[in-house]
């Protein structure tokens, strides 16, 4: 069974310095029907304005990714890392039993658009952890890229949790499938373009949930920027 999840009907919420859209129940939106998928539990599309940012806060027992899509995302955390995490580059943070960080946009022109991903990590109280690494587009073009994965396989960062995370640009006749095993949940989210998901045309904000597919196919990209999740139940 495949859902869709337009983006028209996720949460919103503008604050001025921060414009972002949550794909599930997050912070003052609730949506009891969207409370997660699997072990899924946030999509943030984030948008930052110059010169802003995430003031110092906490995080307990979360897997963090963050991909960004334009601008520049500055890192910061009681680890003791600092980078800026631009376009290409995947971040994990291992929140474990608690770390603190902070996020901004330094640019003065520019703003930040990422995605704040989290997972539910399949075991709590780990000793927090962070990883980046880069991807470039020649190695997600027509392709789904592994980028995140339990065991790092394939230079993927390592999340701490029972998921994959894929990512993808595809455009005209280029097509990719990802199998999954019985149980398994799919899901994909459109960063940005329009792209076809087992049939299904999809645009940018846009979701798909699978449940009992064993194939996920990807086909039909005008430019497509896609993340895929092979997700624990």
């Amino acid at each position: 069974m495949l859902t869709l999840r337009r983006s028209q009907d996720r949460g919103e919420a503008d604050h001025g310095w921060l414009h972002s859209f949550h794909s599930f129940s997050f912070a003052d939106y609730h949506d009891p029907a969207h409370m997660g998928f699997g072990n899924l539990r946030v999509i943030n599309e984030d948008r930052i304005a110059p010169g802003t940012g995430f003031g110092t806060h906490g995080h307990r027992d979360m897997e963090i990714v963050s991909y960004v899509l334009e601008g520049a995302l500055a890192h910061r955390d009681s680890l003791g890392n600092g980078a800026a995490i631009v376009p290409g580059e995947v971040q994990r943070m291992s929140a474990g039993t608690g770390v603190r960080h902070s996020e901004f946009n330094h640019a003065q022109h520019e703003t930040t658009h990422f995605l704040q991903i989290w997972l539910l990590p399949d075991r709590t109280g780990i000793t927090p952890g962070y990883e980046q690494k880069a991807f470039p587009d020649s190695e997600k073009r027509g392709r789904l890229r592994l980028v995140a994965s339990p065991d790092g396989r394939e230079g993927s960062v390592t999340v701490h949790a029972d998921a994959a995370i894929h990512a993808g640009l595809f455009d005209g006749d280029e097509a990719a499938t990802l199998s999954l095993a019985p149980g398994r949940l799919g899901y994909v989210f459109v960063a940005r373009g329009t792209v076809h998901v087992n049939g299904q045309a999809l645009g940018t904000g846009d979701a798909a949930m699978l449940r009992g597919e064993p194939v996920l196919k990807l086909d039909q990209g005008q430019g497509a920027e896609v993340l895929v999740f092979d997700l624990a139940p």
